[in-house]
């Protein structure tokens, strides 16, 4: 039971709903067919219709109910009996190929409307002809209740359509995600169309079949009192001898429709027109004109909604009681032709609205569609545009949403281009520094021997030096010769363990370059460093350093200070070297906050550099010192701030004039 149960869910899901739906529309069609139809009083769920029908009011709605449940759940099993082979997707979906999970879901997308069209056409359609079957006809009635089927009807259904694309929705999430192709594609437009155009449908079927309904009850209210009073003011001002005599004074009555009758019926139940001829009503009317005109002051009615009544009265024909009557009919065809016009009018304005209401939706829509498929395909954030505030409803907020995503996509962008280059500008330290590792060890290896050939020279000097003299050398010249000797050795030697610093202070900046360790330090604790470094370099050159502080000396900068001090070191040794050793000159280190970056611009009033070397600057390793130069210092500087600190340096320069560079670095 159980796995039935699970087989069948989604089928008795809806079927509930159905069903429930069902009962308040029965309830519903209960007490709103009399009243719309204008069924006589005392006429429906009572003996009066059991006698006429051979039925009550009660049973007839019960067995409209039950046909109508039959036909959706027909048409329910019938239209989703596709989940039924497919009921384990959801669990094993792949057990399953795509082209099987496509089609699962284009059912899904067209299932529904399926459903609403035939649970709409087929209950309608079977009730109306079995209307016009029970009462031989088809008239005005079976129009009228054509009309009050299709408009509760599509009520109905069209909620039990929402309903059913809400569960099915359910459904279409959990599928394994697939793109469009293999989908049947749908438009907003039918979308629409579909939801809205049946309730402006039903709201003007209902309407014009109401108006329709008060009018009939107010002109069949209006007609028989007419009617009536006629008839007492003929049998007040005349007197009657035999039937003959009645009919042919009959001929004064004036009838207001063409369609309009004098009857007559003797004591015998039989019927008569003016003319003398006999003629048959139902046997609705003749058991109503019996039984209850006489309440009803002698009113009578046709047939359950049908819009044709009389009005009786009783005359004494020498001594024999006889009934004389007029039967009219309420509402001409003209009326109905009038409210079918009206109606299509209302139906084709209505269209027109909804298709241009559906059309300035579907733009709105593919204005963002298409921004976002523009931004998906475009990785250039420089033509990203914000789309214009057309609206302040729901879409407003949608294209406020996009704008905002826009910016946010388009930041991401820029940052990962700035990624990308940061780990460029790393990869790019990290080769350079194995390359300078290597040449450092190669040359530090020679440097060594040379350091330690002169060890042995100074061992072999000192040897020289008491050894036996020479007896072609005086012993003055062995000595000079050997303190000459000496003194080479002791300047291989300095220069030696000079070209091994160097070569030590490279081989660490090399490593300082690749080191990624992040630490933080003040802007204060930095200006202290730079200080002390500089200012045996700034005194020699009789150089003067203004340090400018616009921010907070406690700002924190998250790095290598070591490494963020050579950098700045590098560029005043710049800065004092483009003076060319004038003295008595001015170098600004200006440390100022800009928004949300630390600027630290280094700024000398020298030479200035051309703006073919300014334009290869950071890009290429160039230098303006000829031979005493090779561009490494500032090369390898840029690629510190931009791998180590995520930063940037740009520089300012004019000949003539002077240089400033400024680094920029981010506080967060």
């Amino acid at each position: 039971m159980k796995q039935i149960l699970e087989k069948y869910k989604i089928q008795l899901k809806l079927l509930l709903a159905l069903t429930l739906g069902l009962i308040v529309l029965t309830v519903v069609y209960y007490f709103l067919i009399p009243a719309i139809l204008n069924y006589p009083k005392g006429t429906y769920a009572t003996n009066f219709q059991v006698e006429v029908e051979n039925t009550n009011y009660m049973t007839q709605v019960l067995s409209i109910a039950f046909a109508v449940f039959s036909i959706f759940a027909i048409v329910t099993f019938w239209k989703t009996r596709f989940l039924i082979k497919y009921s384990d997707l959801l669990k094993n979906p792949h057990h399953y190929s795509i082209q099987e999970i496509n089609y699962v879901r284009n059912k899904l997308f067209t299932t529904p409307y399926s459903i609403l069209v035939l649970n709409i056409v087929i209950p309608s359609i079977a009730l109306t002809v079995i209307h016009a079957y029970t009462i031989h006809q088809f008239s005005i009635t079976t129009l009228k209740l054509f009309i009050l089927v299709v408009s509760l009807m599509t009520l109905f259904v069209t909620s039990v359509f929402i309903y059913t694309c809400n569960v099915f929705k359910k459904i279409l999430v959990k599928l394994p995600y697939d793109n469009m192709s293999g989908i049947k594609k749908s438009t907003l437009k039918k979308r629409l169309f579909f939801n809205i155009l049946p309730l402006i449908l039903i709201s003007v079927l209902f309407t014009s079949l109401l108006g329709y309904s008060l009018v009939s009850v107010k002109t069949g209210n209006s007609l028989f009192e007419t009617y009536h009073n006629s008839l007492h003011y003929f049998k007040a001002y005349h007197t009657f001898s035999s039937v003959a005599d009645l009919l042919e004074k009959a001929d004064t009555l004036n009838l207001l429709n063409e369609n309009d009758f004098f009857f007559i019926r003797t004591n015998n139940n039989l019927y008569f027109d003016k003319n003398g001829q006999e003629i048959e009503f139902s046997n609705f009317f003749n058991k109503y004109l019996n039984e209850l005109s006489p309440k009803n002051d002698g009113r009578v009615y046709e047939y359950y909604g049908i819009d044709c009544q009389g009005a009786t009265i009783h005359v004494d024909i020498n001594g024999t009681d006889c009934m004389i009557g007029i039967y009219f009919s309420i509402l001409s065809i003209d009326v109905l032709i009038y409210f079918s016009i009206a109606f299509l009018i209302l139906v084709i304005i209505n269209i027109v609205i909804l298709t241009l209401f559906a059309e300035s939706l579907s733009n709105d829509i593919n204005i963002i569609s298409d921004s976002f498929m523009d931004m998906t395909k475009n990785t250039d954030t420089s033509v990203m545009r914000p789309l214009a505030l057309t609206s302040n409803d729901e879409f407003g907020n949608l294209i406020i949403s996009y704008n905002k995503i826009q910016e946010q996509t388009k930041y991401n962008v820029e940052q990962l281009h700035d990624n990308q280059e940061t780990l460029m500008e790393r990869e790019r330290l990290a080769s350079l520094g194995q390359l300078i590792g290597g040449i450092a060890h190669n040359l530090k290896t020679p440097i060594m021997s040379i350091s330690g050939a002169a060890e042995g020279l100074t061992d072999l000097i000192k040897e020289y030096d008491t050894s036996i003299e020479d007896p072609e050398v005086t012993s003055q010249d062995h000595h000079e010769i050997a303190q000459d000797m000496q003194n080479w050795v002791s300047k291989i030697k300095a220069h030696t363990e000079y070209m091994s610093d160097i070569i030590t202070a490279v081989k660490g900046q090399a490593v300082t370059l690749s080191n990624e360790e992040d630490i933080s330090f003040t802007v204060g604790e930095l200006l202290k460093r730079i200080n002390i470094l500089m200012k045996h370099e700034l005194k020699n050159a009789i150089v003067y350093l203004n340090i400018s502080m616009k921010t907070d000396e406690n700002t924190v900068i998250h790095g290598d200070v070591n490494s963020l001090v050579q950098v700045i070191n590098n560029m005043v040794s710049n800065s004092i070297q483009a003076y060319a050793g004038k003295p008595e000159q001015n170098i600004d280190l200006i440390v100022a906050k800009d928004d949300n970056h630390l600027v630290i611009s280094v700024k000398d009033y020298g030479t200035g550099m051309p703006k073919s070397v300014k334009d290869k600057l950071f890009r290429e390793m160039i230098t303006t010192k000829g031979k005493n130069g090779t561009g490494l210092g500032l090369y390898m500087s840029y690629s510190t701030i931009r791998a180590h600190f995520n930063g940037s340096i740009t520089v300012d320069s004019e000949e003539g004039k002077g240089t400033t560079f400024h680094i920029i670095l981010p506080l967060s």
